[in-house]
């Protein structure tokens, strides 16, 4: 009889923890519930005009109908590299840049790159799950780091001993972040450069969310930290920034050697980004300032609305700064998963719970702005109803 034998790799990947919810989910939308999806990160508004145009006059030029760059076009690379300087005051050499097939497909493909099987990666806690999984199919082993409140969800480097600091190898962090909505500092990016060279450790940073901001703070690259270049890699994302989440198109910027090496890997396993999108990109990113401000502007009338009822129900929340994700604490007495099967069963609210992000996530809920305005009154009316 013919088995299958599935690999090591995957069996250690962690359970899938939203399992419950989504059966839970189903079955009251089968009964006719007005299930509202606060859990998904996926921006619900369409892409903006003026890049499927962009687009679809790159897809009828047969001219970019054939494979394209591994590394990306010069012209998009240019445009990337162009961005950075005028966003961040970042000044990047041809080199230094790489196209991804989504920032996803970049993170995920570095760790091929430098781990070797049991080299230590350290990873963030709670985080998005694909640091740790993409560590792991590396054959990495993932330290973790707690993100705590009292120090703003920002790691504490020196907690890390020493002698796990000095056999890491990748250092992944997330600002604004993933799912906390924590913004860090240069001062924060400076200390993290001199803590990657004394211990030669390469600093991964996915700044998906850097463009998706409030009360017009905007968020800093890690790039801008002194020597950052020469210790790290910045993964940037069209997909949350101009509502592309499907188009799949971000970019990388670093060192030269860190780049290159990221490349090598991604040529032997894709062949790139279609042109016609790279070159919709390059409109993305030329003329999307205005379009930014008035999709944060969006956002944060959402975020004061969902605010207001978190607040009126007395659940302690943070009042986030960058990114369309609402942090809170969950009631005492309740675990993570079960104050979102309540949300769930009593409101018909799709949440996330932290501990679906890492260990240090538990007591805390996530909710994402990603639905209509009006969705999101409905939700908050639903909350500030409720009595937990």
């Amino acid at each position: 009889m013919f088995r299958i034998n599935i690999a090591q790799r995957l069996k250690e990947l962690p359970p899938y923890l939203f399992k419950e919810i989504d059966k839970q989910k189903a079955e009251a939308i089968k009964a006719g519930a007005d299930v509202i999806n606060l859990g998904v990160g996926d921006p619900d508004l369409p892409t903006p005009n003026y890049i499927i145009e962009a687009l679809n006059k790159a897809a009828a030029d047969p001219a970019n109908h054939q494979y394209p760059s591994y590394a990306g076009m010069d012209a998009f690379n240019k445009a990337a590299g162009l961005w950075l300087q005028k966003r961040f005051g970042i000044n990047i050499k041809s080199n230094e840049i790489i196209t991804l097939i989504g920032s996803k497909e970049g993170i995920a493909h570095t760790p091929l790159a430098f781990i070797n099987p049991g080299d230590i990666a350290l990873i963030p806690d709670p985080s998005y799950p694909v640091y740790e999984n993409a560590v792991r199919f590396a054959g990495g082993v993932p330290f973790y780091m707690p993100l705590k409140k009292e120090n703003d969800f920002l790691p504490d480097l020196n907690a890390i001993p020493q002698d796990i600091a000095e056999k890491a190898k990748l250092i992944f962090l997330n600002y604004p972040n993933n799912p906390t909505s924590a913004t860090a500092e240069v001062s924060f990016f400076n200390d993290l450069v001199l803590y990657a060279k004394k211990y030669n450790i390469i600093v991964c940073h996915d700044a998906a969310y850097t463009e998706i901001y409030y009360k017009g703070k905007k968020p800093t690259s890690f790039l801008e930290a002194e020597g950052a270049k020469e210790v790290g890699i910045e993964y940037h994302s069209l997909s949350k920034t101009y509502n592309m989440t499907g188009w799949r198109i971000g970019f990388a910027a670093g060192g030269a050697d860190i780049i290159n090496a990221l490349g090598t890997i991604k040529s032997n396993v894709d062949s790139g980004v279609f042109q016609a999108i790279q070159i919709a990109g390059i409109e993305a990113l030329k003329n999307g300032e205005r379009y930014i401000k008035e999709l944060n502007g969006i956002y944060e009338k959402r975020k004061k609305i969902m605010l207001d009822a978190l607040n009126s129900a007395e659940l302690k929340v943070y009042d986030p700064k960058a990114a369309f994700y609402i942090w809170f604490e969950v009631p005492k007495g309740y675990s993570s998963s079960e104050f979102v099967s309540l949300l769930l069963s009593k409101l018909n609210i799709v949440t996330i719970p932290g501990s679906g992000f890492g260990k240090a996530g538990e007591g805390y809920v996530r909710i994402s702005l990603t639905v209509s305005e009006e969705k999101i009154k409905a939700a908050a009316l639903r909350i500030k109803s409720a009595k937990f």
